[in-house]
């Protein structure tokens, strides 16, 4: 069996790497948020505002927004805030998006709700559920979640 002096160059190397890893790999982390909308009436004027801020104080936060039920309406078309007809839809999605944040589409919210792709004024992305898009950004890339 070797003696200490043997496995001492391959403990320093086993503790050099996990210092590496311990304190390497959390100071360049990127924050990474999905914010979940399954109601555009409620949610969507104060989830986009919320994001603005968020971007404000953290702008290199990774954010994806999945959207789905009637969550999806803010990205239709000519959508606007029903409490609030001044509050354009198109503006604020149009600045998020030139800050970097995705928005994603259920879609089986398409096909239950008979909707076509065209219908979108946006640069989205389809994705085939909502809920299991959350969930796989959340245990799969380790996003935080935020529900506006």
């Amino acid at each position: 069996m070797p003696g200490l002096s043997q496995l001492w160059p391959t403990l320093l190397v086993l503790l050099a790497l996990l210092a590496l890893l311990v304190f390497g790999g959390t100071a360049s982390a990127q924050d990474q948020v999905v914010y979940h909308i399954d109601d555009a009436t409620t949610q969507a004027t104060k989830g986009l505002r919320n994001i603005r801020n968020h971007l404000d104080i953290a702008p290199d936060t990774r954010i994806i927004v999945v959207t789905h039920g009637n969550g999806i309406d803010f990205l239709l078309e000519g959508a606007k805030d029903a409490k609030d007809s001044h509050v354009d839809y198109g503006a604020l999605v149009g600045a998020l998006k030139a800050r970097g944040v995705s928005f994603e589409v259920c879609n089986i919210t398409l096909v239950t709700r008979n909707l076509k792709k065209e219908q979108f004024n946006f640069d989205v992305t389809f994705t085939p559920s909502g809920v299991a898009r959350i969930g796989q950004l959340q245990s799969r890339e380790h996003f935080a979640y935020i529900k506006p």
